[in-house]
């Protein structure tokens, strides 16, 4: 298998969570691989008994300045510096975090190729910061590894190349099922698993008295049903300032809600598999959470995890507390419980890292990764007369409810030509996840052999 030199650039924990399993497998088959904590997010925890507990131990860590805007110049800047400085064979990029596009820029810059992992997620939050940084992914990138079959069909729609794109899973399921946490059985699960740190969730003081209620409300189901089982609410640092200057903390601990600090990432995961029901602004949370087969009441309007959605196994209602209450209270019904815990994960089986390595050592690979100039002399101009492609064709329309109650899914209408015409036909968005190692052409496309990229 050729390998490549790989820069692999991080700057929150939970891309090195998710990284750590990839890089692990590259290095076991030999792939020289760099990695560069950017230093994103700032996090005293993050030391270096962290990074060698996962064998990520950073070959460059910077330290940013702490305003927004200058710590956003330096990030690019030192960007720039990276891939000039070290001669990278491609960029390795997971997920929607600021150090994602600023490396795709840099990275196109010197024409060195970008490859996405966590690739096609779509929220279609026009507010999300994260949905425009995965969009800038999606125009750098020169090889896509989507989690999903519908997160690949979203590039499509977007006229992402199908012979660039692999559905490899999601990282995460790989920290999961090598944790050892096992899954519950539904009728030994007891209580509510709350998280929310979101800004939209908890920045602003009306929103974070509508939550408070919310949870409150919630709370009160184990009143009238001691079975139910308590609520635990492991409260991020953000939500804890938040509560505290709000003078909230009060209300909810005299609620009966058990509030504690972040706990270990072993522990979390235990609590999940243990609970009934899982109430979050998280998208991780809504991954981990079908691993075990634990239903999800989604506190956003919008998410990137339509799968659990379109499945039945997960509910969006925002911060609506009759939505909410209803949920979790249909959710925890018994027969609920079972359906959901039959389901089939969609978002992987925990061996990603391995379809990752597999994407990027095929054959075909090299040439999706250079650069050619095209040349359109004495063709026909690129592109179709718009009056020709129906008005449909480029819009998202709205799946049936596969489950009563559902939120119904957007699932993107591809576009006539979009893709070759070998590429698989549409997904459906609650069908499971189909975990080849290859998804379109086997072949790439030949390179133009124009010059190369300046």
């Amino acid at each position: 298998m050729r390998t490549l030199r790989l820069t692999v650039p991080f700057g929150t924990r939970p891309e090195i969570v998710k990284l750590a399993p990839v890089v692990r497998a590259l290095r076991e088959q030999g792939w020289p691989t760099r990695l560069v904590f950017t230093g994103q997010h700032y996090d005293p925890a993050l030391g270096a008994d962290f990074f060698g507990s996962l064998d990520m131990e950073p070959d460059a860590r910077w330290n940013l300045p702490p305003e927004p805007a200058a710590a956003l110049g330096a990030l690019l800047e030192r960007a720039v510096e990276e891939v000039t400085a070290f001669a990278a064979d491609a960029i390795l990029l997971l997920g929607d975090t600021m150090t994602v596009p600023v490396f795709c820029l840099a990275a196109r810059r010197a024409c060195v190729p970008v490859v996405h992992l966590e690739a096609g997620l779509r929220s279609f939050n026009d507010t999300s910061i994260e949905e425009v940084n995965r969009r800038i992914a999606a125009a750098t990138a020169s090889l896509h590894l989507a989690p999903t079959a519908l997160a690949a069909e979203f590039l499509y729609a977007e006229g992402v190349d199908a012979a660039r794109v692999r559905v490899v899973g999601n990282t995460v399921l790989d920290v999961v099922r090598g944790s050892g946490v096992a899954r519950v059985a539904p009728d030994a699960r007891r209580g509510v698993l709350v998280t929310a740190h979101r800004a939209s969730t908890v920045d602003s003081p009306t929103r974070l008295a509508t939550l408070v209620a919310l949870l409150v409300r919630i709370a009160g189901l184990t009143d009238r049903d001691a079975a139910f089982g308590p609520v635990l609410f492991p409260v991020h640092p953000r939500t804890r300032d938040r509560l505290d200057a709000a003078g909230l903390v009060g209300t909810l601990t005299e609620a009966g809600i058990a509030l504690t600090a972040p706990l270990p990432y072993a522990e979390m995961l235990a609590a999940l598999a243990g609970a009934r029901v899982v109430v979050t602004d998280s998208g991780g949370l809504q991954e981990e959470a079908a691993w075990f087969g634990v239903p999800v009441v989604v506190l956003r309007r919008s998410t990137p995890r339509w799968e659990g959605v379109a499945a039945g196994s997960s509910e969006l209602v925002g911060l609506d507390g009759d939505a909410a209450v209803a949920a979790v209270a249909r959710f925890a019904d018994a027969d609920e419980l079972k359906r959901v815990d039959e389901l089939e994960c969609p978002y992987g089986d925990g061996f990603t890292a391995l379809r990752v390595v597999s994407a990027l050592g095929e054959a075909d690979t090299a040439g999706l990764l250079r650069f050619g100039e095209p040349d359109f002399v004495g063709r026909p101009v690129p592109g179709r007369v718009s009056a020709q492609v129906p008005a449909q064709d480029s819009a998202l329309v709205l799946a049936p409810d596969p489950v009563p109650n559902s939120t119904p899914v957007p699932v993107p209408v591809r576009v006539p030509d979009s893709a070759p015409d070998s590429a698989p036909a549409p997904a459906s968005a609650s069908a499971p996840l189909p975990l080849s190692a290859s998804h379109g052409p086997a072949t790439a496309p030949a390179g133009t052999g124009g010059p190369a990229c300046q």
